[in-house]
């Protein structure tokens, strides 16, 4: 098996490992909100960081969808750069989420792991819908 035939499944299973992580934390969410306010709160602060951690989250399933429409259509899915990226960024924010949860990191430094490893490579997915649907160039 090639190397850019290998970097597809990679790239799906790293995809979905980020997937499921970010599932859990949506379920689990209450003890990574607590760790993010102080030891005597209100309910007020209490639903306050629950709703930021849940906006956050929310924003991660929109970048999936994005991303795994671009795959899944083809656009991406046997480009080597999205590939190596789309697989390099996932695995490491399975790892830094696995970390979030067990750890109860707190709140804000989810926005990072969002911002890193969400963002970079739906941005980058976006571009390659532009180029391929837009300006009509090979997916590859």
């Amino acid at each position: 098996m090639s190397a850019v035939s290998s970097l597809v499944p990679a790239r799906f299973l790293t995809i979905i490992a980020h997937l499921v992580i970010v599932i859990t934390i949506f379920w689990s969410r209450d003890h990574n909100v607590k760790a993010c306010l102080p030891l005597d709160f209100t309910q007020e602060q209490y639903d306050n960081e629950d709703q930021k951690l849940v906006v956050a989250l929310a924003v991660t399933l929109g970048l999936f969808a994005i991303e795994l429409v671009g795959f899944f259509s083809g656009v991406s899915m046997f480009n080597c750069s999205q590939g190596l990226l789309s697989t390099g960024v996932h695995a490491s924010a399975s790892v830094a989420l696995l970390f979030f949860l067990f750890e109860q990191w707190e709140c804000d430094i989810y926005w990072w792991i969002l911002t890193i490893c969400s963002v970079l490579p739906a941005f980058v997915e976006i571009l390659l819908f532009i180029a391929v649907f837009g300006l009509k160039k090979k997916p590859l």
